[in-house]
């Protein structure tokens, strides 16, 4: 059955692929307004759901409901319409168009204006006042006009937040959000994404622990393919199965 209190739930998710099994009949169940991390070691399968999640793989078993709509059999961009917006589908950035051009187009195509967006920039108040607030919001404003390709990478990984913010999702999968990014940057990054919309429910999947534990206020841990344990961050932490299985390893066991 459907729970009203969940705005994304997986249900006995199965992927196989061949004679393996990556995904375990995998439940989840993702509050409105949560802040829910995915974590576990090399191989736990955390990739594959998310794929399946995303519609960029289709399920063996089970199905996937969002705000109470079963999505299983959508495609990727029709889930992304609904409110399942993934920062990995969309990070292949233009480089020759600057921050404040691929917001432009971005929410001028979410409005319905299509590829009008050089007008809509120039004539649409609701556009620029959208872009502005998104500039700001993910601290690009002072980079608002220089071409992607030169921009940082901190940066660049900031503008993918502030395009998946720009289709105004209900659950934002975010994908590693500081992988790759220089220490010199990752404490931009880490307040933006502490500071993204209460409304907007998050699940993070990340390496870093340190981010995972101030980020999150429910963790789930997969082991291959399965759902170890699911619970708070002090819950997680102290829990001698994920010890032994995970945060005991050190970085070896990073996916």
């Amino acid at each position: 059955m459907t729970d009203t209190r969940y705005v994304l739930q997986t249900q006995g998710l199965v992927k196989r692929f061949g004679g393996i099994t990556a995904t375990d009949h995998v439940t989840l169940n993702i509050a409105q307004g949560a802040r829910h991390a995915l974590i576990g070691p090399n191989g736990a399968g955390k990739t594959t759901l998310i794929n399946l999640m995303t519609g960029v793989l289709p399920p063996t078993e089970g199905r996937i409901v969002l705000e109470g709509q079963d999505i299983t059999e959508l495609a990727p961009h029709q889930r992304v319409r609904r409110g399942l917006v993934r920062t990995f589908q969309i990070n292949q950035l233009f480089n020759s168009m600057t921050p404040l051009e691929t917001l432009a187009m971005v929410v001028s195509q979410h409005q319905g204006l299509g590829g009008r967006w050089w007008q809509a920039l120039g004539r649409d108040t609701a556009v620029v006042a959208r872009c502005e607030q998104l500039l700001a919001q993910f601290r690009l404003t002072d980079v608002m006009n220089q071409r992607t390709e030169f921009l940082a990478y901190g940066k660049r990984r900031l503008l993918e937040m502030a395009i998946a913010l720009a289709c105004e999702p209900r659950v934002l999968l975010l994908d590693e959000p500081v992988a790759g990014v220089p220490a010199g940057e990752r404490e931009e990054l880490l307040q933006t994404v502490s500071a993204l919309p209460a409304d907007v429910s998050v699940v993070l999947i990340e390496h870093d622990m340190d981010l995972v534990f101030e980020f999150a206020n429910r963790i789930t841990v997969l082991v291959n393919g399965a759902v170890l344990t699911e619970g708070t961050p002090e819950e997680i932490a102290h829990d001698p199965q994920v010890k032994a299985v995970y945060l005991g390893h050190g970085e070896d066991a990073h996916v």
